[in-house]
């Protein structure tokens, strides 16, 4: 970009605070309106059972349509800080720098599986009436390991403000309570609001 060129229009429309319930953990998120996009940014600061404490800190840019665009990931555990960068083309072909990740064509979310805040991806792009549900894959960062691979997921859409969340063919189950913009409220038994700001 040019450095005399103006940045995007980039207006806050909403910072959340999530705790973690069944382990360490606190994330700090932000909802940006881009203009021509939306966009979640994120730090999570957490401790997985056998691992070192972790930060990951991310970015990921959005369609109007909440269609996954650019996805930037940094995960710091001790001294050891390691990166991966994601962008998805116009064929819906995701690549890692020049690498394509055949196995993620036609996926359309990403979920990173340290925060809550992905979910609101394919929330808010189904846009479900309640009482319906619809299946999607995804493609699911693990942390730590910062691999990448398709995860089959479902959303049910059961209340004004609450969803059922399936993953793995109904292995994973969870209900999603969320607020008016999609963003979660609360996801027994992993996470729960506990500030927000408009």
């Amino acid at each position: 970009m040019n450095p005399t060129s103006p940045s995007p229009a980039r207006t806050l429309i909403r910072t959340l605070l999530w705790q973690r319930v069944d382990q360490p953990g606190l994330e700090h998120c932000q909802l940006w309106d881009l203009g021509d996009g939306v966009a979640l940014e994120g730090t999570v600061i957490g401790a997985l059972p056998d691992h070192d404490p972790m930060q990951v800190d991310y970015e990921i840019i959005c369609s109007r349509t909440w269609e996954t665009r650019t996805v930037h990931v940094t995960l710091t555990q001790g001294a050891t800080t390691r990166e991966l960068d994601l962008r998805v083309d116009e064929h819906r072909r995701w690549w890692r720098g020049d690498e394509e990740l055949p196995a993620l064509v036609g996926c359309i979310d990403v979920d990173l599986s340290a925060t809550p805040s992905t979910n609101t991806l394919p929330i808010r792009r189904l846009a479900l009436a309640v009482g319906d549900g619809r299946d999607v894959t995804a493609a699911w960062i693990r942390l730590p390991e910062l691999t990448v691979q398709p995860l089959p997921q479902r959303y049910l859409r059961t209340g004004d403000q609450q969803y059922r969340y399936e993953s793995r063919g109904g292995a994973f189950t969870a209900m999603l309570d969320v607020d008016e913009l999609g963003l979660v409220v609360d996801y027994p038994p992993a996470w729960a609001r506990v500030r927000v700001r408009s």
